[in-house]
């Protein structure tokens, strides 16, 4: 339930009054239906009518009472809907009462509808709220090991994923061949693209598909690098990092084999073009990621990333400051052999021949100390 008035009864004194105003009613409406069952066959039909009434008022304040516990599970509705069916609920069961003949016992409770909460009842409420936040937030943060900022973004980032994903026209091939492209090992040799064991290191390695690692280049999503020996790196250009991402947070939109992708391009690029020969061309052709979908993303940040980070900046001021902390205080050097304390200041002052010597500028230099 989201925050109402601090002045306003709580859900759960809500619920309650609810509660019993419903079981007021029925208590009334059992009534009703006593009297007409013992009434005589004069007064039969006008107990009726009374019955009638007051069942009508007791369905209703049950409906009210079943809905304020509905609306109690449900998150995003307000506390202001829990207090509307409670108000509803005991109206209901005064005219419940009033209309069976009985003592209209379900007003005392519109007192507590309107009682005013006092300041400590208010602080304490607005104690216990802060604390359940303070545990959602834990919860969450041990799930998923973000921040509230970054738990939203993520959140937007699947969505953006969801609409973007599909359109890339790739499958499963597609995504391994930018995996291997992000650890710097992806190289093409001798008419080959593999995956090298290690950095550097160009010879051998897993081959990895030339035609869809030439489909993802041609796209945009890799960029080439010359080294020696005819060696060619292939790595993730900022558009193939984007892709990726949103790939591994939407694989369904990922098709199952190369046919399937072919055709969901073909169906895309079809209307673009007249002739079947350009159609054709044009869905062999892997399409790039919008600009728009590469400016919206924004990678999360973990929690273990933003103190690994911290402390290399922390580390950065330390080493651009000197090795001094803003903040701390550097404590005084201790007093080296050979020196002393002046007796009435207590500065630092060099010893000559046993004899205290005042520093340069100290007031009592010149001036002959006290044995």
């Amino acid at each position: 339930m989201t925050e109402i008035d601090a002045g306003e009864p709580t859900p759960e004194t809500c619920l309650r009054v609810a509660r019993e105003a419903a079981a007021l009613a029925a208590a009334a409406d059992d009534e009703a239906l006593s009297a007409v069952c013992s009434s005589s066959s004069g007064s039969e039909p006008r107990l009726e009518k009374v019955m009638h009434a007051v069942h009508q008022h007791a369905v209703e304040a049950e409906g009210k009472a079943a809905r304020a516990e509905q609306w109690a599970a449900d998150p995003s509705m307000p506390d202001s809907a829990l207090l509307y069916c409670a108000r509803g609920a005991v109206d209901h069961a005064v005219r419940a009462q009033e209309a069976a003949g009985v003592e209209a016992t379900a007003a005392v409770l519109r007192a507590e509808l309107e009682r005013r909460l006092t300041s400590e009842e208010c602080a304490e409420r607005e104690s216990g709220r802060r604390r359940a936040e303070a545990e959602q937030e834990a919860e969450e943060r041990s799930a998923t090991g973000m921040d509230a900022d970054n738990r939203d973004l993520a959140r937007m980032n699947a969505y953006l994923a969801e609409g973007a994903v599909p359109l890339l026209g790739w499958t499963a091939g597609h995504v391994r061949v930018l995996e291997a492209a992000k650890t710097g090992r992806l190289y093409q040799r001798d008419g080959q693209v593999r995956q090298a064991a290690e950095r550097g290191t160009w010879s051998g390695g897993r081959r990895v598909s030339r035609e869809r690692t030439q489909d993802l280049h041609a796209a945009g999503f890799l960029a080439v690098t010359d080294v020696a020996d005819g060696v060619r790196v292939l790595v993730a250009t900022p558009m193939g990092q984007v892709a990726l991402e949103l790939a591994r947070l939407h694989p369904a939109g990922l098709y199952e084999n190369d046919k399937a992708a072919y055709e969901a391009r073909y169906a895309r690029v079809a209307k673009r073009h007249k002739r079947m020969d350009d159609k054709k061309d044009a869905a062999y052709r892997l399409p790039a990621l919008e600009r728009g979908v590469v400016r919206q993303y924004r990678r999360p940040v973990t929690l273990v990333e933003q103190e690994a980070r911290a402390a290399r900046e922390a580390a950065e001021q330390w080493e651009g400051e000197g090795g001094q902390c803003p903040g701390v205080e550097i404590p005084a050097p201790a007093a080296e052999e050979g020196t002393g304390r002046c007796p009435c200041c207590g500065l630092h002052g060099v010893t000559v021949a046993g004899v205290l010597a005042p520093p340069q500028g100290h007031p009592h230099r010149g001036r002959r100390l006290p044995r």
